[in-house]
């Protein structure tokens, strides 16, 4: 069974834009928020999402895909100053760096504070110290390729390739498959693996498009860029500034210049610094955590030996601040922030500004509105940090290198093709970007419009809320002794159609060994057929014919969080764990009647009632194999019959059918009809007449319980329906229609025959007449 409901989007930030991730889905009465983070570009409470969009009491789990500012700083915020009650996921090693890195972001924001209120300006903090202790107690961790389900939503973590514990989370949820990527990268660089392609394959794709439709210079002419420009700048007496974050790209850049100073032992004079306050801890989490990094660190640390770890630095020196920087020649500084507007990286770049011979190196990604992409414009000065009514001249170098962990456009494209959804939502990118995106998507994709495999793709903005309409599958497990059923049924079934199918060699051989015989037909268009029109049909739904059982499946249906399970009703405790009870009716009833007359009157209803139990003591009978009637002849007597009618109480035609017989039995006694039949002595197989009354005592059409009557109304179906191909003797009838046979036994209603299509046209026919003959009744082979 299919039914049609729509995903809900609502894009609190991140949307048409870089920074402060955040976005909601609403899917099946559950909310899934995904990232919290903040704008680099702006302060205070304007870096944040649009919080106050959304009631965010309705999340039900909150999940971070990495630790980088823009898409983890605002946490804190949610957790711990707006009405969230649900619960927040990350990796172990996003969580392990996330809490220094919020530390240094709750540090640098204080100071700014400070600065703000010399100046007379306003507060620029979001959180405390304290308030990110707190949270950090209720944020839960998840391994890579581990799932974890929460009422009703499941999600999984793959490697997103970006920063190092960054994941994609793959999101189910009533059968519907979300895929968040997050930052990613398709890209392997000297530490992380490259995001993973998950094996099940999503309905809807959110991705990033931060690069939009441009491309990357091979990873191998970047890193022989980077060193040569840094090279000459040194051998020449300059100081190279690398602003970046203080994880993720800088311990990248760490790498390839370790080994660089290893290759040239003529630049192991100049120093390399690495200076952010958080260097050491950073260091220490990724010399931690090489377990979940690519084969090539694996292979270098499988022996556990510190020396061997290549987060171990020979050439590379840490510095928590500039008080212990001594400039007195060329040098080569990573520093962080990487967008330039506070702390080491800002002082830098205006102490060196001035110098031609020195140089900025960007190699990263510049946010719209902060100084890094302003510096990109190579204008002549730039504002003091600490002044802004003084400029600064700008005549050092400037030179972009992007080692961006983000896809470009030929690696999104590629994963796009091997995810294959038809919906797909961008993010993470600004807007011109991700309007070439789009539009190079729709292009790529346009021979599916107006299929079933259209694709579709969206770049909502910062407050646009979608509907996305998703055509679900509602599927049921079946389980326990029930499942056990239709294993043993669909063997049988298999079994069965094999022995047709080696009966059917067997004769072909036969016939290779023989004359061919053909009967012709002409037809009227000039065609020759060679076997019946209607035999032709059988054997082509013969071919067709699938092993599925037109026997209905009955059973308890259980449904929890979006999982549906059929199973018997015994086996409801072992797999569910909810108890069952039986409720069981009973009437005890004083009938002033015969039971001859209680007998007629059941059937005049019933047209059948089944007589399970019939001695000196009890007599008991069975309608529709609901109703239980037991007359107890002990405690009867001759104008009066002790009868208990039983029942079960488990659905509501049991409820009704006994309603009718108990109303049935107290009628008896004062129907108009058993009066005018108790009148006379009479045979229930006779016709009585008399000058004043017409009374038929003999059952009416279908009333008629006498076996040979139905057989006869049965065979009369058959004859109708086949011809002359049909011939009955006695309690057996054969069918004979081409090559196909069948024999039917009236005693027990089974068909025997060579052909499933024909047998099950028959067994069809028998089902028909048997409701006719008895329309009421539940014939019991």
């Amino acid at each position: 069974m299919s039914d049609v409901d729509d995903l809900k989007f609502i894009g609190l930030g991140g949307c048409n834009e870089v920074g402060r991730s955040c976005h909601i889905l609403e899917y099946k009465n559950k909310v899934i928020m995904l990232d919290a983070g903040v704008h680099p570009g702006l302060s205070g409470l304007n870096s944040l999402p649009f919080y106050d969009e959304y009631d965010l009491s309705k999340v039900d789990v909150l999940l971070i895909s990495h630790f980088h500012l823009d898409h983890a700083a605002s946490l804190p915020y949610v957790m711990q100053h707006t009405n969230f009650k649900g619960r927040v996921f990350m990796t172990h090693a996003t969580k392990a760096i996330y809490r220094w890195l919020l530390t240094d972001f709750v540090r640098v924001t204080s100071l700014s504070n400070a600065s703000d209120a010399v100046m007379g300006g306003s507060s620029s903090n979001l959180y405390t110290d304290e308030d990110l202790i707190k949270s950090f107690d209720r944020i839960e961790t998840i391994d890579f390729h581990s799932t974890i389900e929460l009422e009703g939503i499941r999600f999984t973590a793959y490697h997103a390739g970006h920063v190092l514990g960054a994941c994609m989370y793959l999101i189910e949820v009533g059968g519907l498959k979300i895929l968040f990527t997050g930052d990613y990268s398709r890209e392997e660089n000297r530490h992380l693996p490259v995001a993973e392609i998950p094996s099940i394959k999503p309905d809807v794709l959110i991705t990033e498009s931060t690069f939009g439709t441009a491309t990357h210079e091979p990873r191998m002419e970047k890193e022989t860029r980077l060193t040569k420009l840094i090279h000459n700048t040194l051998t020449k007496g300059g100081r190279v500034l690398m602003p970046v974050f203080a994880l993720g790209t800088a311990q990248e850049l760490l790498l390839i210049l370790e080994d660089y100073w290893k290759r040239n032992p003529d630049l192991q004079k100049f120093d390399i610094y690495f200076a952010s306050s958080l260097a050491r801890k950073c260091l220490a989490v990724y010399q931690t955590y090489t377990n979940i990094m690519n084969d090539s660190i694996k292979l270098q640390t499988s022996k556990n030996d510190s020396v061997r770890n290549p987060f171990n630095f020979r050439y590379i020196k840490t510095l928590k601040s500039l008080d212990r920087f001594h400039d007195f020649g060329p040098s080569v500084v990573i520093a962080s922030p990487g967008m330039l507007q506070s702390g080491i990286s800002r002082n830098l770049l205006e102490k060196w500004a001035p110098d031609p011979k020195n140089m900025v190196l960007m190699t990263g990604y510049s946010v719209e509105g902060t100084m890094a992409k302003d510096l990109l414009i190579s204008p002549p000065t730039i504002p003091s940090i600490n002044n802004p009514d003084m400029t600064i001249p700008r005549r050092l170098g400037i030179e972009e290198i992007s080692f961006a962990a983000h896809v470009d456009f030929l690696q999104n494209s590629e994963f796009i093709h091997e995810i294959n959804p038809t919906k797909i939502i961008l993010v993470h990118g600004d807007s011109i970007p991700m309007g070439r995106l789009k539009s190079a998507l729709l292009s790529k994709y346009s021979n599916r419009r107006g299929t079933d495999q259209e694709m579709k793709v969206y770049n909502p903005r910062n407050g646009d809320q979608l509907s996305i309409p998703i055509n679900g599958l509602k599927v049921a497990k079946v389980l326990g002794l029930l499942a056990e059923d239709q294993i043993s049924q669909l063997k049988s079934e298999i079994e069965e159609e094999l022995e047709d199918k080696i009966v059917e060699v067997k004769k072909e051989d036969d016939m290779e060994l023989e004359p061919e015989i053909k009967t012709e037909e002409s037809t009227t268009d000039g065609e020759i057929k060679t076997e019946p029109e209607t035999e032709s049909e059988i054997k082509d739904e013969e071919e067709k014919q699938t092993f599925t059982s037109e026997k209905p499946l009955t059973g308890v249906i259980v449904s929890k969080d979006f999982d549906l399970n059929v199973l018997q009703l015994q086996d409801l405790h072992e797999f569910t764990q909810l108890s069952t009870s039986i409720v069981k009716s009973k009437i005890d009833l004083i009938i002033n009647a015969n039971l001859s007359m209680v007998e007629w009157h059941l059937e005049q209803m019933f047209g059948y009632i089944n007589i399970v139990h019939d001695d000196e003591s009890h007599w008991i009978c069975l309608i529709m194999d609901m109703i239980s009637i037991t007359v107890d002849r002990t405690k009867s007597h001759n104008s009066s019959l002790f009868v208990m009618v039983e029942w079960i109480n488990d659905n509501l035609m049991a409820d009704s059918l006994a309603d009718s017989v108990i109303a049935i039995l107290y009628s008896i006694d004062s129907s108009p009809a058993s009066v005018r039949i108790s009148t006379k002595s009479h045979d229930h197989h006779v016709k009585q007449e008399s000058d004043e009354t017409l009374i038929v005592i003999d059952k009416p059409g279908h009333t008629n319980t006498n076996i040979e009557e139905r057989i006869y109304r049965i065979s009369s179906l058959l004859k109708a329906q086949f011809g002359d191909s049909f011939s009955a003797k006695g309690n057996e009838a054969k069918i004979e229609f081409g090559k196909n046979q069948a024999s039917i036994n009236y005693e027990n209603l089974t068909v025997e025959c060579n052909s499933r299509v024909l047998k099950d046209r028959i067994e069809n026919i028998i089902k028909r007449g048997c409701n006719l003959a008895a329309p009421l009744n539940q014939v019991s082979k």
